[in-house]
């Protein structure tokens, strides 16, 4: 992070990431912690995003210093390979780191969250943690574990992030979709969740 100007309510990001920069244009959309944010200017090294007042309440942007690392990801090129799960950057929420444990070459991380947050996760199903698509291998109520890879560890922010550390969650896109078409459809339809769950779906 290369420079912070913070309004009542909202705020200007300017970060420094070559990498980034070589492949740039106004009005790009960069996820910085997993938060889809527009490029409004930029020169060969850093750019410069404006975080609007919804969008400092929502995530874990506020929190950001001058001189901290962030995740940083470019939009999906439509002509290039998929791989992974849909990440919109469009964050529903934060969490809590709550306990990392290395197990063998894996780095267990377990995070609380809101009930809110909860209903849209599933066991082996994608969230996204500061932009990072990750699966969930053990949920309980309000809670879920997710492991690191040592490339992930090593290659992202969650590698040095601690306990009570807040991250940004984005829950998975088509899980959504899905929740809240049938909670709108329920007085009007038969088909709701929890004829689905009686169904054995």
């Amino acid at each position: 992070m290369k420079a912070i100007k913070s309004g009542p309510h909202s705020m200007q990001l300017t970060l420094e990431s070559p990498k980034i920069t070589t492949d740039i244009h106004l009005g790009d959309s960069i996820a910085v912690n997993g938060v889809c944010l527009t490029v409004t200017a930029f020169t060969s090294n850093i750019f410069t995003v404006d975080v609007m007042p919804e969008t400092v309440k929502a995530t874990n942007i506020q929190s950001l210093k001058i001189g901290q690392l962030v995740n940083l990801e470019r939009a999906m090129s439509v002509n290039g390979r998929f791989g992974g799960h849909f990440v919109s950057g469009h964050v529903d929420g934060t969490g809590v780191i709550l306990r990392k444990r290395k197990v063998e070459n894996a780095v267990y991380v377990d995070i609380a969250i809101s009930e809110e947050l909860s209903k849209y996760c599933i066991l082996k199903g994608s969230v996204a943690i500061d932009g990072i698509s990750l699966t969930i291998f053990d949920l309980q109520p309000r809670q879920l574990t997710v492991s690191l890879i040592p490339l992930t560890f090593n290659e992202t922010i969650l590698g040095i992030k601690k306990e009570r550390d807040v991250v940004n969650i984005e829950n998975d896109l088509l899980g959504k979709y899905v929740i809240q078409h049938l909670e709108r459809k329920q007085e009007r339809s038969p088909f709701t969740v929890d004829f689905l769950r009686q169904n054995g779906f």
